[in-house]
Order: C-alpha cells, then sequence, then structure tokens
C-alpha cells in the first residue's frame, strides 16, 4: 500500500517514523509531509497516488478525493469529519476511520481555562499588570455555586460536566441521550431552552452536522441571562458568531470564551469577535496538547494496521 500523510500531524518526526517503521518493514511505502499545501492542484499531485491517505484538519473536498484512482482509506487524525468530503468517500466505498477519543482530557482543560480566563478578567489583567496598572474595574466572578450549562453529552462534554462538579458548579446538561453514570453524579439533563434559560456558564459539545449549524443563534442567545459567559470549544458552525458579537456588544451576554470559527484561523481581522467585549480568542486550540498530539498519531497509525488486517475500527458511518 503507498500511504501519504498530506500534512504534519504536530509531533516530532522521530516519534512518525517509529510509528511508521512496522508499516515500512512490512513492505509498504509511506510518505510523510511536513507542511501544508494550500494550492489545491499541488495537493492533488501530493495525494493522487495514495491508497491510504492521512490528514488531520486540512479541509479535503469532495473534488479532491475523487481525483485519487487509487484510495481505498481515509485516516483523518481528528475528531470532526466535516471538513472532508465523506459524500465522495461513500462513492467510492472508502474506509473512513477518525481519532475520536484523542483530545478529551485537552479540549475539556481548555473550556475552563477559557472560562476562569473569561469570568476572573485575566487577558485584561495582563495587561494590566504589565503597565503598572491595578484590579481597579476588573474584578471577576468564581465558577463554585454557579449554574453550568452542558449541550452535548459525548466523551469530551461528559468530561466537562465531571470537571464542573468538581469546581462545585450545578451542572445542567443537554444531549440526545440521558447518561445515567452522569445523573448518579449529580447532572441533571433538562431540555435545550431550560440549559439556555438558567446557565451561567453555557458550554458547547456537539458536533457540526445539518441539525447543529447554527443552533445558538440570536433567538437562543436571547434566551441566555445578560450575565452569562458562553464557552464553545466545539466546532464554528454551531454558533452565528456575528449574533453572538452582537449580544456580546450590546452587554446581553457577559462574556465568550471561542476557540473555534466558521473557518480555520487565521482569522481575518475584521471578524465580528475580533472586536466584542469581554471575549477571549484562541485559534483553534484545544486538541492541541503534547500528550494529545501524540496519541492522535498513535491512534491513526494503529486505525492503518487494523485496516490492513481487515478488522477495521474508529469507523466513520
Amino acid at each position: 500500500m503507498n500511504i501519504v500523510c498530506m500534512e504534519p500531524l504536530g509531533v516530532p518526526r522521530s516519534y512518525i517514523d517509529e510509528l511508521a517503521a512496522p508499516l515500512v518493514a512490512a513492505g509498504h511505502s509511506f510518505t510523510y509531509h511536513e507542511s501544508k499545501e494550500t494550492d489545491e492542484e499541488k495537493l492533488s499531485e501530493r495525494i493522487k497516488d495514495a491508497n491510504i491517505l492521512m490528514l488531520a484538519n486540512q479541509p479535503l473536498s469532495a473534488g479532491l478525493i475523487r481525483r485519487c484512482p487509487g484510495l481505498k482509506m481515509l485516516d483523518i487524525a481528528f475528531t470532526g469529519t466535516d471538513h472532508v468530503g465523506l459524500e465522495a468517500a461513500r462513492e467510492r466505498g472508502l474506509t473512513v476511520c477518525n481519532a475520536a477519543g484523542y483530545s478529551t482530557n485537552a479540549v475539556a482543560e481548555l473550556t475552563f481555562g477559557l472560562a476562569i480566563a473569561v469570568c476572573r478578567n485575566i487577558v485584561p489583567l495582563d495587561g494590566r499588570a504589565r503597565s503598572g496598572g491595578s484590579k481597579d474595574g476588573l474584578i471577576g466572578f468564581e465558577l463554585c455555586g454557579k449554574t453550568f450549562g452542558i449541550i452535548g453529552t459525548g466523551a469530551i462534554g461528559s468530561k466537562v460536566a465531571s470537571l464542573a462538579l468538581a469546581f462545585g458548579c450545578k451542572v445542567l446538561a443537554y444531549s440526545r441521550t440521558v447518561k445515567p453514570e452522569l445523573e448518579a453524579a449529580g447532572v441533571d439533563f433538562v431540555s435545550l431552552e431550560e440549559v439556555l434559560r438558567k446557565a451561567d456558564f453555557l458550554s458547547l459539545h456537539v458536533p457540526l452536522t445539518a441539525a447543529t449549524a447554527g443552533l445558538i443563534d440570536a433567538r437562543r442567545l436571547a434566551l441566555m441571562k445578560p450575565t452569562a459567559v458562553l464557552i464553545n470549544t466545539a466546532r464554528g458552525g454551531v454558533v452565528d458568531n456575528a449574533a453572538l458579537a452582537a449580544a456580546l456588544n450590546a452587554g446581553r451576554l457577559s462574556g465568550a470564551g471561542i476557540d473555534v470559527f466558521e473557518k480555520e484561523p487565521p482569522l481575518a481581522l475584521d471578524h465580528p469577535l475580533c472586536s466584542a467585549k469581554n471575549t477571549v480568542l484562541t485559534p483553534h486550540v484545544a486538541f492541541a496538547s503534547q500528550e494529545a498530539l501524540k496519541e492522535r498519531a498513535r491512534i491513526v497509525f494503529k486505525n492503518i494496521d487494523a485496516y490492513l488486517k481487515g478488522r477495521p475500527v474508529n469507523l466513520v458511518k
């Protein structure tokens, strides 16, 4: 098999070589590209002969997939798959695998990093401290005792729920599936509207699908408390970010911590959230801890090994 990794996976090359060694020893070829290629024609040339194609979060269109005649497997080093032309993969009958679960701890921890940064004014206070200023006018508030709302209780949402309980929060959740283990731990599953109305912090943990696109729009933002903080470490398209910026600037929402956007960063300087009040932005880094990236690489090589043995794992439907 000709195995091609079309973009870097964020770990040392020596680790990639260690993971790839058994495949090479078994007679497969492996090509690892250490930079992204954003020109579509050049990217097509890079991947056209692949039988197994590895990628992370770089978009891979249906058109590009159709230009790879020998392709048999897509191995996505990411949890979300909305950046991949899955319709073409289904047309071709390709095996598609992902790396779900690799970043659970990393995303959950950044969720609280953003929440604390917003509610304790860490970014503006850093500026004050560096310029000889004081805390005057920037006294924040605590997580403890607040209502922490979670939309989506998959692996990451469940981890966030457990951390919110540890912070002393009352936790409300809305999800397609009620999880008895979370209920037993003290999480209350309620309607989406009730989470929106009652949450002091609202954290999003759903994939981007036709059902969740624009889920948090102007109408639903209007249901939230003006003192509430919105955290999005899920997918950018789940939120109407223009409506969110308008709510923040009008004082209809207290703050926001945002790691994901409609398109991959870098952001346009005129993006509405860049000038929104009391907002902490990070350039899609929640998944990217050293530990998570190493686990991600391990999983995608395991996916290839399982596929070659005829027992594929981590299948994307």
